[in-house]
């Protein structure tokens, strides 16, 4: 049995995942030399926790973990509805700290929604493909989505709840959904997203959109990081200007460089080659996890395999395209500077 498992596992993911591990690791010692290396050291709790947690689980077939994901998904719920009352950071409500740990629900959130998604889709297909297209089967769908979305949005975290509704999108679509539905939503999308920008979405939430779109509207206010960062993507050139010594990141112009901006660190320090072995890395992955959703001995394992695929593309792939582009575009106006 442990050899067919052993047999069984996709070891083009494993390795890009350890190595694209290694690399975050390596950055994550250079953005916090100056901190006492305080979020290196919970990076690798957390990695040293999460070893075992995969072998495990490895060991488990996914129709046992999806059997039990209603309980986690209960779970979940409680956790997303208790870290509402906790002490905003950052302005948002989203994450527990116990001791030198923190955690953010949503990241888990994340995960067990898809098995949630993916075992109501499979139990209503089970009296044929064509029952997800009924009204009623749809809504059920629709609202198990819904509810953890619903909280995420009060924290707020408008990105995370993106990353859900395309999840869904992702899983819905290869459950073979009537193209009406899919017509309609994507009318609706189109409707939706004006009046969500002007009449619904708070003031904060319209100026990162605008900033995203062109920072340079407010380039000493809200457009300022994205404007550092594409400076040290661009300042980074072939072979990056080693670690621990990027300007941009040494001197505390990028900002949050453990986090939102971690690619715009390894981009500076270790260089185009290194930030687009990061992007070959991300696309392997995506392309595996297709694959996988493609070739699953069943629906329930291909709608698990496509919703992770979704967390590879949007929570990293589309940030690090995002900054990717920003070095084509900025390489040589930031060199000459």
């Amino acid at each position: 049995m442990k050899r067919k498992i052993l047999k069984n596992i996709e070891w083009g993911i494993l390795i890009c995942t350890i190595i694209l591990v290694a690399i975050g690791l390596i950055a994550l010692t250079s953005a916090t030399q100056n901190s006492n290396y305080e979020e290196l050291q919970r990076q690798i709790i957390w990695l040293v926790v999460s070893i075992p947690v995969m072998i495990i689980i490895i060991f488990i077939d996914y129709e046992l973990i999806a059997k039990i994901s209603p309980i986690l998904y209960g779970i979940i719920i409680v956790l997303l509805i208790a870290v509402l009352f906790t002490e905003p950071i950052n302005g948002a409500t989203s994450w527990f700290n116990i001791g030198p740990v923190s955690f953010q629900p949503a990241e888990f959130a994340k995960i067990i929604c898809i098995l949630m998604l993916a075992l109501v889709i499979t139990k209503i297909q089970k009296n044929g493909k064509d029952e997800i297209s009924r009204i009623p089967k749809l809504l059920l769908v629709l609202i198990t989505f819904a509810v953890p979305t619903f909280l995420i949005i009060k924290q707020p975290d408008y990105g995370t709840a993106m990353a859900f509704a395309m999840a869904l999108v992702f899983i819905l679509f290869v459950s073979g959904i009537k193209k009406r539905y899919i017509i309609g939503a994507i009318l609706l999308i189109i409707i939706a997203v004006p009046l969500l920008y002007f009449f619904v979405l708070p003031e904060h939430a319209k100026t990162r959109i605008d900033v995203f779109l062109n920072p340079d509207i407010d380039p000493r206010g809200a457009g300022y990081n994205i404007i550092q960062s594409k400076l040290a993507i661009g300042a980074g050139e072939l072979f990056g200007m080693g670690l621990f010594k990027g300007n941009q990141t040494q001197l505390g112009f990028l900002y949050p460089k453990t986090t939102d901006f971690i690619f715009a660190l390894i981009a500076e320090e270790m260089g185009f080659i290194v930030a687009s072995i990061v992007i070959i890395l991300y696309v392997i992955l995506i392309t595996k996890a297709v694959y996988i959703a493609k070739t699953a001995k069943d629906e329930l394992g291909s709608y698990i395999a496509i919703g992770i695929a979704r967390c590879f593309f949007l929570s990293h792939g589309g940030k690090y395209w995002y900054d990717y582009g920003a070095f084509a575009n900025n390489r040589y106006s930031v060199t000459i500077c």
